[in-house]
C-alpha cells in the first residue's frame, strides 16, 4: 500500500481516529493484510469485520499485540494502536481501496486489467499472472480474493511502482461487479462465460447475464472489452461496450483463436492463431480442454495490453498448474489422483468429466469421485440429474458420489447406468475413502470434483497420499 498518515486514512472514511500511546496523526501506515488477525504483521491495517459466525472486533487485540498499526472498527475499543471506528468496515475497506488506486493512477504507469465468468476466474488470473509479472510490477490475487472483502484487499496492495493490477471480480447478486470495478476502474476487461454458478442466489441465468455485463459496462471509451465469442450471453455484451471490443474462441471470428485442441494426461496442446502474428503452437501442463478458453482469454488480455504473443506463449509452456485443487495431478504412479474440488457449478462440472474421458488411455478404468454443487437453488436436482447421465454417457467405469446433497447425481446415474454397480453413494467423506482405498488399483484414473462447502478437496488429497504410500 502507498503510505498514508493516519489523518488522511480517517478522513478518507470519515471516521472517528482515536490515538494510542505516542501515536500522532501525521504517523504513515503502508502495509496491509486482509479480515484475519492471524495473518497480520508489523505495520499493518487491521479490519475488524463482523462475520456470520465471529466478530473481527474480538482479535482487535491480538492484530495489536501481532504489531498492527492501525485498526478499522465500528465500536471503539480498548486497544494500545490507533483506531479508526467508522459505520462499517467493510464499506471502509472499500473506500480505502478506492483512495489508493486513485493514487497510484494518477500517477499515469498503473493500468487495470479485470475478470469476470461464472467459470474460470482464478485460472485465467494466474496464466496473466505469469503472463505480466513478466513485464514489470503486478499486483494480483490471492486464491480466489473476489468479493467484497477480497477483491478491496488485493487493490490495496498497489503503490507507485505497480505497474499492472489484475482484478479478479466474482459476484453473487446484480451490482456487486459494478460495486467492485468502481475501486478499480479496469482498463481490460474480461467476460469469460455466462453459467448456473449461484444460479440460485442471483434468481436464474438472465440475472447472471445482467450481473456480468457490469464488466463491460465499467470501461471507459478508450477500454477494451474482451469477450468470449463463443458464448452467445457473452458476445451481446459487445453492444454495451463504450469501447473496443477483442474477441476470443474457439470459433472463426475470433481474433485470439485456438485450432487443433488436444488434451492428455501430460497437458494440453493447441494451435494459437492471433492478428499478428503466425500460427504458434501452445503445449501447457494444465489439463482440460476447457482450459484453452482460459489461456485465449489470458492471451487477449496481453495482446490488448501490447505484449508480443511469442512471449505469451513462452510464459504458457512453463505454467505447471491453474491452481491449488483445480485439476491439480497428485500424482501419477500406481494411479494418477487429480484434484478438481475446489469449486464446482454444472459447467466446470460437465468439464471435468469430459476431460476424465478423454484424457483416459485405451482400457484405463476411470473413477469420478463427486460431490454437491452448491448455490443451484430449485435447479439443483435436474442438474445433478444431468451430471449423473453425463457420467454414464461419457463411460466413467465408476463413479462415487458423496452426500446427501449430491444424491440425484447418483440416482441418475443408477437410472442411466446400463450394468449394476457402476455408482456408489457414501454419506460421507469417511465413507468414500474407506470405500476408495478398496477399490482402486494401479492404473486407475481418479477424478475428485465437487463446490467447495461438499468437502472433497481433502479427501482428493488424502487419496493423494494414499497412493503415495503405495509406493513406499
Amino acid at each position: 500500500m502507498i503510505p498514508m498518515s493516519l489523518r488522511e486514512i480517517a478522513d478518507r472514511l470519515t471516521g472517528r481516529l482515536v490515538l494510542a500511546g505516542t501515536a500522532q496523526e501525521g504517523d504513515l501506515v503502508s502495509g496491509v493484510s486482509d479480515t484475519d488477525s492471524r495473518k497480520i504483521g508489523p505495520g499493518d491495517i487491521f479490519f475488524a469485520k463482523p462475520g456470520e459466525h465471529t466478530d473481527g472486533h474480538l482479535f482487535a487485540p491480538k492484530a495489536a499485540e501481532q504489531g498492527a498499526a492501525l485498526a478499522i472498527v465500528e465500536r471503539e475499543l480498548e486497544l494500545t494502536i490507533p483506531q479508526i471506528v467508522v459505520p462499517d468496515v467493510v464499506t471502509a475497506l472499500g473506500e480505502l481501496a478506492t483512495e489508493v488506486v486513485e493514487r497510484v493512477r494518477s500517477l499515469g504507469r498503473m493500468r487495470v486489467v479485470a475478470v469476470t465468468g461464472s467459470n474460470g476466474k482464478t485460472t485465467t488470473k494466474n496464466f496473466m499472472k505469469a503472463i505480466f509479472e513478466r513485464h514489470g510490477n503486478m499486483v494480483a490475487p490471492i486464491a480466489s480474493f473476489n468479493n467484497e472483502v477480497g477483491a478491496p484487499t488485493t487493490f490495496l496492495r498497489v503503490t507507485e511502482e505497480t505497474d499492472t493490477l489484475i482484478a479478479e471480480i466474482g459476484a453473487s447478486k446484480v451490482g456487486r461487479i459494478r460495486h467492485l470495478t468502481s475501486m478499480a476502474r479496469p482498463d481490460i476487461g474480461i467476460v469469460l462465460m455466462v453459467g448456473l454458478a449461484h444460479a440460485g442466489e442471483f434468481g436464474g441465468i438472465d440475472m447472471i447475464e445482467k450481473a456480468k455485463s457490469e464488466m463491460v459496462e465499467a470501461l471507459g471509451e478508450d477500454g477494451i472489452a474482451v469477450l468470449n465469442a463463443d458464448d452467445p450471453r457473452v458476445a451481446r455484451m459487445a453492444a454495451k461496450a463504450p469501447g473496443e471490443v477483442l474477441w476470443f474462441g474457439r470459433g472463426e471470428g475470433a481474433q485470439i483463436r485456438a485450432t487443433d485442441v488436444a488434451v492428455s494426461q501430460d497437458g494440453t496442446r493447441f494451435t494459437l492463431h492471433t492478428p499478428d502474428n503466425d500460427p504458434l503452437e501452445v503445449h501447457f501442463q494444465v489439463i482440460g480442454e476447457h482450459h484453452v478458453m482460459n489461456a485465449l482469454a489470458a492471451t487477449a488480455a496481453a495482446f490488448a495490453a501490447g505484449i508480443s504473443v511469442p512471449d505469451v506463449v513462452e510464459t504458457l509452456t512453463q505454467v505447471t498448474r491453474a491452481e491449488r485443487w483445480r485439476m491439480e495431478v497428485l500424482t501419477r504412479e500406481p494411479i494418477t489422483v487429480i484434484n478438481d474440488a475446489y469449486n464446482a457449478n454444472p459447467n466446470s462440472m460437465a468439464a471435468a468429466l469430459r476431460t476424465l474421458a478423454q484424457i483416459a488411455h485405451p482400457g484405463q478404468r476411470t473413477v469420478a469421485v463427486l460431490g454437491q454443487m452448491s448455490e443451484l437453488g430449485e435447479q439443483s436436482i435436474e442438474e445433478h440429474d444431468k451430471i449423473g447421465e453425463l457420467a454414464v454417457r461419457l463411460g466413467v467405469s465408476q463413479t462415487v458420489v458423496i452426500g446427501r446433497g449430491a444424491r440425484p447425481l447418483y440416482l441418475a446415474a443408477v437410472a442411466q447406468g446400463s450394468w449394476d454397480n457402476e455408482a456408489t453413494f457414501t454419506e460421507d467423506v469417511d465413507e468414500a475413502y474407506e470405500f476408495l482405498c478398496g477399490f482402486l488399483q494401479p492404473g486407475d484414473l481418479v477424478l475428485v470434483k465437487s463446490s467447495n462447502s461438499a468437502g472433497l478437496r481433502t479427501l482428493g488429497d488424502r487419496l493423494g497420499e494414499y497412493v503415495k504410500g503405495l509406493l513406499a
